[in-house]
């Protein structure tokens, strides 16, 4: 009875011990770095770009300068190209998207640039809108970020010397990213968590309120009887849309209000996106948004660490006429690494999928794709570039071997 008792005291001491060890674990999901100025100052905490990005799983979104995968390309397969997607007076037809064009008029099928933020080991400004992006692996990409608000921000640092420090674009020369601590003595507040109801379906994780709130802290703005509220969505317990021009907004006091005139709550919103965790990012129209409840969050979202170094993607291309190829796959002619992103839509709410999480991607027809995720669960996509006949097709190295298939050639692809 003595060794019961004693083992109790130590599996009920080990379990305390746990439960504080993880009540100050919660801090490690927010942006943390080091930022050196040209002026040879050097601010390390928390970081925040203007008031959006604030977590590891948020977007750098930039353009990249030049597609190399081209050179991979016949001078009849480039031709082949060049007639799908620009017509006689060379001008780049509309519905294709994600193309960006250089001065130098070398730009063509240059792509968007993005990944979460938790892949980034370092920025270098180059310009006021070039900057050297240096990955994990050791790999550096160069972007452009006209067009694109990240290159630009102004960058929040919540120095642990000096406290809330706002940085000009401008002034800044190097941002290095740094593993967060487990628990900070600052934050920008608490992390936005909850399940969002739509006509697909129900959401759960992290929550963008019309693509910008994202802590505890911002502030929800409407207005009723002629009063002007400014509510911080820490004391918020749910949001309902109340047709197209109000939403009914419930406290966690129990109070309810219905508010209307801005774009917190009205058709004006911009979207509300939930990042879940093995899928990636949902991006709900509010044409197709109903209610979210928010609740309290575990904890702030995955490391710094929990990133792994990049690595490029690799599969099993599978052609109409049978046959496979096995090796590095370029996906759309720009996609390569398992952290770059697919993108899709289901019902008006768009999918924003990392390669990672992706086992099978199969197209259906010339419009659609149906794509197999990690854990089984399937999603029919269409309206992107990246699941219907807009796709520049698939490059597949094998060794020295390169093999280009265009889309309408491709039966399936299985990732490793």
């Amino acid at each position: 009875m003595t060794r019961l008792i004693n083992y109790l005291k130590v599996s009920f001491s080990t379990l305390l011990t746990l439960l504080f060890l993880s009540s100050y674990a919660q801090d490690e999901g927010f942006i943390y770095g080091k930022v050196e100025t040209e002026d040879g100052d050097v601010y390390e905490g928390p970081l925040r770009w203007g008031k959006e990005e604030v977590y590891w799983t948020d977007m750098f979104n930039a353009s990249k300068k030049e597609n190399k995968n081209l050179d991979y390309l016949s001078s009849r397969e480039l031709d082949d190209l060049e007639d799908r997607y620009y017509d006689n007076n060379d001008n780049l037809i509309s519905r294709f998207v994600n193309i960006s064009w250089d001065d130098d008029n070398n730009g063509r099928f240059v792509h968007e640039f993005s990944t979460e933020f938790g892949n980034i080991h370092s920025l270098r400004m180059r310009s006021s809108s070039r900057v050297e992006v240096k990955l994990k692996n050791g790999e550096y990409i160069d972007v452009d970020g006209s067009g694109y608000n990240d290159i630009g921000a102004r960058i929040t640092v919540l120095d642990k010397e000096l406290g809330n420090v706002r940085l000009s674009w401008s002034n800044i020369e190097r941002i290095e990213f740094l593993p967060t601590p487990s628990r900070l003595e600052e934050k920008f507040g608490e992390p936005l968590y909850g399940t969002v109801i739509c006509d697909l379906g129900e959401f759960t994780g992290f929550v963008q309120w019309d693509h910008d709130e994202r802590v505890g802290t911002d502030v929800l703005d409407g207005e009723e009887d002629g009063d002007d509220y400014e509510i911080a969505f820490d004391k918020i317990k749910s949001i309902e849309r109340d047709g197209y021009s109000s939403s009914i907004v419930t406290l966690k006091s129990g109070r309810e209000l219905d508010l209307r005139g801005t774009n917190d709550v009205d058709d004006d919103n911009k979207g509300i996106i939930v990042t879940v965790k093995g899928l990636g990012r949902v991006d709900i129209d509010w044409d197709e948004f109903d209610m979210v409840t928010f609740k309290e969050a575990l904890n702030s979202g995955p490391s710094y660490n929990s990133f792994p170094s990049p690595e490029k993607i690799y599969g099993t291309l599978e052609v109409d006429n049978g046959d496979q190829h096995t090796g590095e796959i370029i996906y759309d002619l720009d996609e390569e690494y398992t952290f770059e992103l697919l993108n899709g839509e289901n019902d008006d709410v768009k999918f924003i999928i990392p390669f990672r999480n992706i086992k099978e991607i199969s197209p259906r027809g010339s419009s659609a794709s149906t794509v197999t995720l990690r854990d089984g669960s399937k999603l029919v996509l269409e309206d992107s570039q990246d699941v219907d006949d807009k796709n520049s097709g698939i490059l597949v190295k094998t060794g020295s071997d390169r093999v280009y298939i265009p889309w309408d050639r491709v039966e399936r692809i299985k990732l490793d």
